[in-house]
């Protein structure tokens, strides 16, 4: 019997001896190939798997061979073409996998899978931070600034058993559909140094405090850091979890703040144009205009920033909810004349969460109710509405580091664009999204994985950034498909069949894919077998 990774072939009894070296004739007209199967995105995830040392750090968490086997399975998957673990076996025999890793995986099943999850949970703490660990050497990553954001993801179904599903804030603007919240702690570079799951119905500025100790739990260090957080956890509260910690903060300041600098931004004085270079990517790109200027208090430096692309958002983000809020007013007025809300505590209550719920424009409204005459009335304050206007595309920043320039302030905030990124990169080429699991540990192993997949994103895009190569995982992702594994069918002159399973030869982009990452162009070790052709055998099957 010859076992390889393709499989197990039994050779027939009385076969003849393998001819003696390497020159054979072949019937040319019956050659044939078989089995072609994509090698070139599993082989660069496998690689970085292993220069990762993910396997190591498995290993010493105390997972069996095995587990470690089908947790890299399920990362590649994420990375690759991700799917839902009862898919997940039928794209393992779609891919060249099996020939990658040199493991028979012909019987995997979607419930070894599942028990998988259930394997990995108690261990993904420990897995994070000894893979943040290896990364801090392998890359020279600087973890001195921490960029902490949220994101919510959705399930499909009622999740009753998952107390953490609960329905809130949609980010993925699906308010029917329960979902948890997902933090992520990125340093400078995008390297995800902690996460955690949340109830879906948390409130951004709560997680603050849980989220600083997680990250001093898995990092290993309690403060000398800067956080960078935007306005939702801006709070006072917030800014003080964050010095407790050791830390220092940069943040966007609330609505309510920055309208204290009214008259600065205004002003037309010590306004200072940023120069923002095009993306590498894109060397045709019109990044839009930002303008800064800075303000000292005796703890900390401001920075007045105004935005001509942000101006456009504000403002349609503004009218948007005008109109809602104003049909909202119309709603809530119809059920007060209707007879359906008459006691006037419903009914203040009923305005408060209007309030809530539009804080941008319901500012600039007065909103009376005569509970003698049960009529609700509102009239735009146009004074305030001139001034709400003229706000637009303007932000605040503010930071205890007074070391700092204004643009280097502002530079550093803007890397908070790297979190929404990385969960644009979880929630679409790693899909993240939807969520079928209903187990709150099941949920949160899903989950977990996307952040395993992203390390391995973010490291092959780091490695192409260091050569001074923009690309994406997208980008080569597709480039490496047309690099495959086959089996090539040999019909002999002597009556028998050489089958040699092996990669393709690289193409010049693939080539070029493996020299910026340093890995090799094999995909597999070559494996050949000699098979009899039986009376009547047709030698291409």
């Amino acid at each position: 019997m010859v076992e390889g990774i393709v499989g197990r072939i039994r050779l027939t009894q009385g076969e003849s001896p393998k001819p003696a070296g390497d020159v054979i004739a072949v019937h040319t007209d019956q050659v044939s190939l078989e089995e072609a199967r994509e090698a070139g995105p599993v082989h660069v995830g496998h690689q970085m798997w292993s220069r990762l040392g993910l396997g190591e750090i498995l290993r010493e968490v105390g997972l069996s061979a095995r587990a470690q086997l089908l947790s890299e399975v399920m990362v590649l998957n994420r990375l690759v073409a991700p799917c839902s673990e009862h898919a997940m076996p039928e794209w393992v025999q779609s891919t060249a996998l099996s020939d990658v890793l040199r493991a028979d995986l012909s019987e995997l099943s979607d419930e070894a899978l599942y028990r998988n999850l259930d394997r990995l949970h108690p261990h993904r703490g420990s897995i994070e931070e000894a893979l943040a660990q290896r990364e801090k050497s392998l890359f020279n990553l600087d973890d001195t600034y921490y960029l902490y954001d949220l994101t919510s993801t959705y399930f499909e179904g009622q999740c009753e058993a998952n107390p953490k599903a609960q329905r809130g804030y949609s980010r993925d603007q699906r308010p029917d559909c329960k979902q948890v919240v997902v933090g992520l702690v990125l340093d400078r570079d995008g390297f995800p140094k902690a996460h955690e799951v949340f109830e879906g119905n948390r409130q951004d500025r709560t997680s603050l405090e849980d989220m600083l100790s997680i990250l001093e739990k898995r990092g290993g260090r309690r403060g000398g850091g800067t956080v960078i957080v935007d306005r939702g956890m801006a709070y006072e509260d917030n800014l003080a979890q964050i010095k407790a910690h050791g830390h220092h903060y940069l943040v966007a300041c609330r609505q309510s703040e920055r309208q204290a600098w009214f008259d600065e931004i205004e002003a037309e004085q010590g306004w200072e144009e940023l120069i923002r270079l095009p993306s590498p990517r894109n060397p045709a790109q019109q990044k839009s205009t930002v303008w800064i200027k800075p303000a000292e208090t005796a703890d900390h430096l401001y920075v007045l920033c105004r935005s001509e692309g942000r101006k456009a958002k504000d403002q349609a983000i503004r009218l948007k909810q005008e109109k809602r809020f104003k049909a909202d007013l119309e709603r809530l007025k119809a059920r007060i004349d209707a007879g359906r809300l008459q006691l006037s505590e419903k009914v203040y209550e009923s305005v408060g969460r209007l309030k809530e719920r539009y804080p941008r424009v319901a500012r600039y409204w007065r909103i009376d109710y005569d509970a003698s005459q049960r009529k609700l009335s509102w009239e735009e304050d146009g004074e305030k509405r001139q001034r709400a206007v003229r706000l637009d595309g303007s932000y605040l920043l503010k930071t205890d580091r007074k070391d700092l320039t204004a643009e280097e302030a502002w530079r550093l905030y803007i890397l908070l664009t790297r979190v929404e990124n990385a969960f644009r990169d979880m929630k679409s080429p790693l899909s993240e999204r939807p969520i079928f699991h209903h187990l709150q540990h099941r949920v949160e192993t899903h989950i977990f994985l996307c952040v395993l997949a992203y390390h391995l994103l973010i490291a092959i895009e780091k490695t192409f950034l260091e050569q001074e190569i923009h690309t994406s995982w997208a980008t080569l992702r597709q480039q490496l498909s047309t690099h495959q594994v086959v089996t090539a069918v040999l019909p002999t002159t002597e009556g028998h069949l050489l089958k040699i399973r092996k990669g393709t030869t690289p193409e010049p982009q693939h080539r070029q894919i493996y020299r910026v990452l340093g890995i090799p162009e094999e995909v597999m070790t070559p494996i050949k077998t000699w098979l009899p052709i039986q009376q009547g055998e047709d030698p291409g099957q």
